[in-house]
């Protein structure tokens, strides 16, 4: 039954062909969820994944900080540097930031857009098993010898003549399978926003989050088939003597470049921009404010994925390319700060003069806005091409990049799993757990990367396993190997929290957090048909017509909050 059919409650008008079919059952045990297509299943499984995924790229992040925290140490060999380090790399990119926003697409999208299901559920469960096959095949090469041209496998790196074991073989393969999943799960995203949406429901009345992973999907249509072409060519030459990329046999190494570059740019979006639909989400429900313009922060969304889109060669700022496309991508780079400084105004000004509640997701958010903005500012910098010839393949890079992807995406990990956690689990995580852990990884944070753009104004380049004592960078790289594991130790207090509050959390409710959008009308968690009636959708936020009509039916304000004498009992 939903959470609002109590006698008091307005009647709503059901859904025909909802009615018409016979409520799914309830399946039960180890084995239902090997076999399952319930998309709520589905993503639970990828959230996990992606977090078991999570925890080794961080243990392998720190292997990295470990070596690099003192001159000339021999921790690791230079073999299982590049080894480590390229399986961080991919790890993090291809099996964490990426699938994680298919994992909370899966189970939020349908609830959003009162849809029972997603559009196609068996394509759904073929595309999470073979992104666990994808993650399985990558990390089998610790069988062998891993690959270690880096996440990019530039060429001539990743040819045979420089990486003849197996492990590159791997990293193709996974590069296909992720890639596949990636694609079959955004078609999928794509027919289900398209054709599944509740009565009412416009595109002027889409959940901002199912504009981030509408556009999320059309960019991995758009972007992985180049990533995957590269991939093949890379195995033939590899295996059976091509030589598209050999240029002593007529290939070319720039190829490699844009074909991975047309992918990797709008790959940036792909895991930045659900993140900023998920802020458009929390922050109005913690301001008690709506969202301030809705339509402009959709259209920066789209015009964001359409300019990442054409900048790849921005990248390529130190190979040979003349002044009229340097000039070009330069200008188009610039030009994306426009549509991303609609969204932090935005965001601001939904803040500004709120009713604010500093909860852990809030917290979450907010660090995102400013870390985010602090890369943004960085990628300007790297943007002018004469500035990125001076960085080009220095710290400063490396740093501006995870400013960028742990401050797009990763802090809004964060901030979904506290946020969605009890719908999906029916309980409360801690907060006071949660707002430790928050302040450990933004401090963590900062105090690893930041310093890290003083190492590469100082000269110190990437992908360097050793460096002098007489280098002079000895300090800085001290402070960094501190804070990732400052960093380390608020991601383990969330797991911490995670697995705590899944036996002991305060039960939640329907709508702990008296928030806006449809999935919250469901019980906690919701059933597997998902709504035995869905209302019609009246506005930009569904919950809060909701709570207004119950009101206006009983007198009575509804309060689903976590504590409230209604959710205890």
């Amino acid at each position: 039954m939903s959470v609002l059919e109590a006698p008091t409650a307005p009647k709503l008008r059901p859904r025909p062909e909802i009615l018409a079919h016979t409520v799914r059952r309830e399946e039960e045990g180890w084995t239902s969820w090997i076999t399952t297509v319930d998309h709520k299943k589905l993503g639970i499984l990828y959230i996990a994944t992606c977090m078991v995924f999570f925890t080794l790229g961080g243990v392998e992040a720190l292997l990295i900080r470990a070596q690099l925290g003192a001159p000339e140490n021999t921790l690791l060999s230079p073999e299982k540097y590049n080894q480590i380090m390229t399986m961080h790399g991919t790890t993090m990119v291809f099996l964490v930031v990426v699938p994680i926003w298919a994992g909370f697409g899966n189970y939020l999208i349908p609830l959003m857009i009162g849809a029972r299901d997603m559009a196609f559920p068996r394509l759904n469960a073929w595309s999470y098993w073979i992104f666990l096959f994808g993650g399985i095949v990558l990390y089998a090469s610790f069988f062998w010898t891993p690959p270690e041209a880096g996440w990019t496998s530039y060429t001539p790196l990743s040819s045979k003549e420089y990486s003849a074991s197996g492990g590159q073989e791997a990293w193709i393969y996974a590069i296909h399978l992720t890639g596949l999943s990636s694609m079959l799960g955004a078609a999928n995203f794509i027919a289900t926003i398209h054709n599944m949406r509740a009565p009412g429901m416009g595109w002027g009345r889409l959940p901002l989050f199912c504009w981030g992973l509408l556009i999320y999907s059309y960019l991995i249509v758009i972007a992985i088939p180049s990533l995957g072409g590269a991939a093949t060519m890379l195995l033939i030459d590899r295996n059976f003597g091509g030589n598209f990329f050999d240029p002593t046999q007529g290939g070319s190494t720039m190829l490699w470049m844009h074909l991975f570059w047309f992918f990797g740019h709008p790959e940036v979006y792909i895991f930045v921009l659900p993140g900023f639909a998920i802020a458009s989400e929390i922050i109005p429900v913690f301001a008690r404010k709506p969202i301030f313009g809705y339509k402009a922060i959709a259209g920066a969304t789209a015009a964001i994925a359409f300019l990442g889109a054409l900048v790849w060669a921005h990248h390529m700022f130190a190979t040979p390319m003349s002044t009229v496309v340097l000039a070009f991508f330069m200008l188009s780079s610039f030009l994306i700060a426009i549509p991303t400084g609609v969204k932090i105004f935005n965001w601001i000004a939904t803040l500004w003069r709120g009713t604010i509640e500093y909860t852990t997701p809030l917290l979450f958010s907010a660090g995102m806005v400013g870390t985010f903005l602090m890369g943004g500012i960085t990628g300007i910098f790297l943007a002018i091409f004469p500035v990125d010839w001076q960085l080009h393949d220095t710290y400063f890079v490396v740093a501006h990049f995870h400013y960028t992807a742990f401050g797009g995406a990763a802090f809004m990990i964060f901030a979904s799993l506290y946020f969605w956690f009890p719908k999906m689990s029916g309980r409360m995580m801690s907060e006071k757990l949660g707002k430790i852990s928050f302040w450990l990884i933004l401090v963590g944070f900062h105090l690893t990367f930041l310093i890290q753009h003083s190492l590469g104004l100082e000269g110190m380049p990437r992908r360097i396993y050793e460096y002098n004592e007489t280098a002079g960078w000895h300090l800085y790289n001290v402070i960094s190997t501190i804070g990732a594991f400052v960093l380390a130790a608020g991601v383990m207090v969330t797991i911490y929290n995670i697995v705590v509050s899944l036996k002991r959390g305060v039960v939640a409710g329907p709508d702990p957090w008296k928030a806006n959008t449809l999935e919250w009308y469901t019980p906690s968690p919701p059933p597997p048909h998902n709504f035995d009636t869905v209302p019609r959708i009246r506005s930009l936020e569904p919950m809060k017509d909701i709570r207004r009509q119950v009101e206006e039916s009983t007198g009575v304000e509804q309060q689903y909050r976590a504590g409230s004498p209604m959710m205890r009992a």
